[in-house]
This record gives C-alpha cells, structure tokens and sequence, in this order.
C-alpha cells in the first residue's frame, strides 16, 4: 500500500535521458515500473507547467498564464510573484486540505446531509490525516500545503536579507537553518547560479521526509535549467548537472530506506519541459516600438514603457510573449508580428482557445518563436538608455524574463546585455511528431496513465493527465 507519495522536478531531464550513464538511479527507479515522454501545456514555461501539473488543469481554467501577467488595473505587469492566490483552481493541497477538514470537524447530524455531496470519496489508501508539503515550487505562499518552503528575500536599503517564507511558522528559521545553513539566494538565481541551490532544497527535502513523513512531497530541483540557457541542452555542462541531480534522487530515496518506507513510497520524477537551442533573440518591443505601436516615457535619462500610451507591447516568456494590444490596433499589431524575422506565428482569439491560454490574463495576441530565437523584453536603442534594472538581477521590476541574469559583464560588473550568449530555451508548443519540447515523466510504480494512450511508442503522456492521476489520489 503506498503512503507516501514523492514528486521530484527536475528542469531539463528529457526521456532520451533515460538509460544513460548520466542518470543510472533515475533510470533504475524507471524499470521498476513507467517512464513517458510528457507533453507540457502551452505556454511551457516553470509557473504554468507546475500549476497544470498540480491541479490537472489548463491556464485557462487556473489562469497562470505564464511566469507572469500584466496588471491591467494598475497598469504594471507583475512577474515572479509567488502568492497561492493567484492560482485559480484547486491543487493537491487544497484537495487534501478539504479532506482533512472534512474528517476533522465536529459534524452534527444538521451539516451531514448537506456535506455529503460536497465531500470527496473516501480513498482507501489514506485516514483523514493527509499532511502535504512544497519545497520551492511557484506560488505557493499563504497554501494550504501542511509545509512550504520558498524563497523570500527581504529588500532594504541597506541590502538583502536571504529569507525563506515557510510554513508552519518557523520552520526554516528555527529547524533547516540551523541544520543545513541559511538558502544563499545566488546560487538559486543570477550569474552565481549552481548546484549548491539544489543540493540545499534536497537536503530540506530529506531532512522535511525524516521530520515531517508527508503523503505528499513535492521538491524542485532546478540547476540544470540553468546549465541549458547558458550552454545549450547537449553541452558538458547539462551532462555533469544531470549526474548531480541523479545523485541527489539516490539520497533521497535512501532517505525513505533509512525511514524503513521505501516500500511504501511512490516516486514520480518529472521535468517541465523540453530545450531547444538557439541562437540569437527577438526583441519584440523594440519592434513595436519602431512600428509606432509603443511608447516610452524618459524618467531621469533612461527610457521606460509607458503603459498609459502605448498601444501594443509585449510581456516576454522565453520563446513565447503575451501582447497586451490596445482596442482597434490588434490587426495592425498582428501584422506588424507576422512581418517580423524570427516569428513563427501570432496566436489569436480562436487560436489561443485550441491551445486552452484563453484568460482574461493573457495577452490579446501571443507570439511565438522560431524553434532557434528567444525574445527579449528590450526596447531602447541606446545602452545608455536602458533603465537602471536591466543591468541588475531583478525579477520582478522587468516586464518580461531575462535570461541574460545568468551572465555578469565584467568589465561593467553588471549584467549582460548580449542576447548572444543564451544557447538554450523553451515555451513553444510541445510537437510529439518532431519530438520538440518534450519533457520527461517517470514513477517507480505503474499507474495505468500510460494505458489511457494506447500503444504510441515511445509512450507519452499529457503533463494535464499527471495532474489529474495526482489530484485522483487523495
């Protein structure tokens, strides 16, 4: 009978992977029961995969977007925030939550007949005593999870101070901080971006299994993404951090062995989406800006987009952009996309519907990438120009995601600005014919996902079908 229930993402691993002398733990936990290939909701991009994969829905149900979205009340666009009340839709946790709720609460004979209906059916795995807990996966602040652990970092005036958000109240400031160090932040993210991030969540990981036991564990182990956008998803660099993470996987399951509940775990390994390499970037507001579509407001010497005024601009995800257009310019902004080097397609109303990005928070059109570009956020001419958080690591000032945090110029010491360096990135529609975008899927126990699609070969699954196994759990 399986209680436990361990689910580890690992940004970059793919199913070619499988069976490499790069990932033999990952591989062994393989044979013992299914691996896939899985295909990413669209965009396929961290927070949007993560949320379909938790809550076995599409963004237009659950409305992530993508990393990111444009605030049209205020008029800012907000990216990388964490709060789980941007999700709207249930994840495991709330699920669990419920059920928990349910099987605590003092029910009188008045409150049976209208819960009934509500409540979910019994599972004759679990009592009603569910402990769920997240290591670093997105939104996931002020969640209904048992345990959570996420990067928080405290700006002053002064500096930073590196500080996790958790849940219960404490827990990393009183029990993983003094056992395994306080979480450096710049190793997480930035040009000093490594393993060390990895090698700290999974030790938060092993010592939250010991401490904690979770039904439902679910970790984020992300340096190999990091290694992909620098180098390219076959450099030397992506094969030494695949044997990292495999490493990390068998510390882990040894962990369940010492706890004497190996047998009784279940682990599922995942990676959001599949790399492409490419070559050189796109920058879309500059090109809106030079098509008379977007405008910029000069505030102390440097050029910022000027929300108010500007007709068209862009909201850059890796290969795919959301485009806010103002009423009766979304023709003339369409085409103005479709004439531009380097995009594959401008998805529309009826377009965006097929794909299921149909929300209120996406763009009115959204564009895609050539297989080999990415897109910048940029629109100044004039280096000198730029605002000041385009030479600094700051991700939630910038109206789009910048690879480029991953690079310090040196002889500035301030972040690059040379599109050039990026070899790797991802969001485009995952293609099961060319076999693009692809991720991986993998559990060390048969779950009957794989039957539902009959006898492809290799076998996929849709990453919305894992999120609906998972949810099925509880």
């Amino acid at each position: 009978m399986i209680k436990y229930y361990i689910i580890i993402d690992i940004v970059g691993l793919e199913f070619g992977h499988l069976g490499s002398s790069l990932i033999p733990n990952i591989s062994k936990l393989a044979t013992e029961g299914e691996s896939a290939m899985m295909e990413p909701v669209f965009p396929a991009v961290t927070c949007t995969v993560q949320t379909s994969i938790l809550s076995g829905t599409y963004p237009n149900q659950h409305g992530i977007i993508s990393n990111g979205f444009y605030d049209r009340i205020n008029r800012n666009v907000s990216f990388w925030e964490q709060s789980s009340d941007h999700v709207q839709a249930e994840r495991i946790w709330d699920i669990v939550h419920k059920k928990v709720s349910y099987g605590n609460e003092d029910i009188t004979e008045t409150k049976i007949e209208g819960l009934i209906s509500e409540m979910p059916s019994p599972s004759p795995s679990f009592s009603s005593n569910l402990k769920s807990a997240v290591l670093f996966w997105q939104n996931t602040m002020f969640s209904n999870a048992d345990i959570v652990v996420t990067p928080r970092p405290i700006h002053l005036d002064s500096g930073m101070i590196m500080w996790c958000y958790s849940k219960p109240v404490g827990y990393y400031d009183a029990q993983l901080k003094p056992m395994i160090g306080e979480f450096n932040l710049a190793t997480y993210w930035g040009p000093m971006a490594s393993p060390t991030s990895s090698k700290w969540i999974s030790e938060a990981t092993i010592y939250t299994l010991e401490k904690q036991k979770p039904n439902f564990l679910f970790t984020y182990i992300p340096h190999i993404d990091y290694s992909a956008q620098r180098f390219g998803k076959k450099s030397i660099q992506v094969r030494d951090d695949l044997k990292v993470a495999d490493s990390i996987v068998e510390n882990i399951v040894q962990k369940t062995v010492e706890l004497g509940i190996r047998e009784e775990s279940q682990f599922i390994i995942i990676s959001e989406y599949g790399f492409n390499d490419v070559s050189c970037a796109i920058p879309l507001n500059l090109i809106l800006r030079d098509a008379g579509l977007l405008a910029t407001r000069t505030i102390q010497e440097n050029e910022y987009i000027d929300f108010e005024y500007s007709d068209a601009f862009a909201m850059v995800d890796h290969q795919v952009a959301h485009v806010y257009v103002k009423k009766g310019f979304v023709e003339r902004t369409k085409k103005v996309l479709e004439e531009t080097s380097g995009v594959e397609n401008v998805l529309d109303e009826q377009e965006k519907r097929q794909l299921k990005i149909n929300h209120e928070r996406a763009g009115e059109l959204i564009a895609v990438a050539d297989q080999d570009k990415w897109f910048s956020y940029y629109w100044w001419y004039e280096k000198e120009m730029a605002p000041p958080f385009a030479k600094n690591v700051d991700i939630h000032r910038k109206p789009g995601y910048d690879p480029l945090e991953l690079f310090i110029n040196p002889s500035t010491r301030s972040i690059s600005q040379d599109s050039n360096l990026i070899k790797g990135s991802h969001g485009r529609k995952g293609d099961r014919m060319k076999e693009e975008g692809l991720s991986l899927y993998m559990s060390n126990r048969k779950t009957g996902i794989l039957n539902k699609n009959g006898m492809d070969s290799p076998p996929h699954i849709k990453s919305v079908d894992l999120g609906k196994y998972l949810t099925s759990l509880v």
